[in-house]
């Protein structure tokens, strides 16, 4: 009886398989909680009677006290306090878990000894690193390193299907932990630009409400003019603040995860040229 051929088992999936779409925190969640916060800071703390001329909004802050101040930007600025508050709730939580998805120890070295290792064909060695490492890096090579040494002993496809193979089980690894490293990037970016819309748009009825004091009839109202342009620039400072933190930002976690992404790449070139080369 002619024996069938037995397709390869897959090699087991990176840790970040079993978590995927899990981990960070849930906007749906925060985003709520932190214009509650935003909201109460902005009636209880910057409202608050101390910070105006006998207790009463009506008649302005106190000489110099920006909170009061602050607090007369208006109904948007809970709005952008809101913005400054997600940008920097989800910069800190992207910068604790692509600190995890580094690893321990530098990246750079990690590439560099897995390579020495590889072009000595030393695989379970390099296993050993990758469990060592414990990142993201690691994760998507030892799925690549597993199936190599699966590859290794199989016998019902060439050289070239092989290559296939190891090749396609690095990109489904690497799929796996990009949503996990870009997870809420996407806020921080929107609210790069969408703080400043927010901003113009405090910075026009603060504009409206001057132009309305300066259209009354007789002397127009000096004070309901001051009032007016001041809302316009709390909103336009508040906002163009938070759009440049977020751009910053961005730009920077992007960065990280672009280059965790190169090193990924890197190795798992190393990785199939090496398997070419012995096998």
């Amino acid at each position: 009886m002619e024996k069938k051929a037995t397709s390869p088992a897959p090699a087991p999936k990176p840790a970040a398989a079993a978590t995927k779409g899990k981990g960070g925190l849930n906007p749906a969640l925060v985003i709520p909680l932190l214009f509650a916060i935003a909201l109460a800071v902005y009636i209880f703390v910057l409202g608050a009677p101390e910070h105006f001329k006998d207790g009463d909004h009506a008649k302005g802050p106190i000489d110099g006290d920006y909170y009061g101040i602050v607090y007369k930007g208006g109904p948007i600025v809970p709005i952008l306090m809101t913005c400054f508050l997600i940008v920097l709730t989800f910069t800190i939580e992207r910068l604790i878990t692509l600190n995890k998805a580094q690893g321990s120890g530098s990246i750079d070295s990690f590439v560099v000894k897995l390579r020495g290792l590889l072009d000595k064909n030393q695989i379970e060695e390099a296993i050993k690193e990758c469990d060592r490492q414990k990142g993201s890096v690691g994760n998507v090579i030892k799925a690549g390193l597993l199936k190599y040494k699966q590859l290794t002993t199989e016998t019902a496809l060439d050289k070239e299907q092989k290559l296939a193979a190891l090749q396609k089980e690095i990109e489904e690894a690497t799929t796996l932990e990009l949503p996990m490293l870009q997870k809420n990037l996407t806020i921080i970016a929107t609210l790069a630009g969408a703080s400043t819309l927010l901003a113009l748009l405090g910075t026009v009825i603060g504009m409206i409400k001057a132009f309305a004091a300066l259209g009354t009839s007789g002397s127009p109202d000096s004070a309901a003019l001051a009032t007016g342009i001041s809302e316009a620039l709390i909103n336009t400072a508040l906002g163009i603040g938070t759009s440049a933190i977020a751009t910053i930002s961005y730009a920077y976690l992007n960065s990280r995860v672009d280059d965790l992404t190169y090193s990924i790449d890197e190795i798992g070139l190393s990785l199939q040229s090496n398997f070419a080369t012995h096998y």
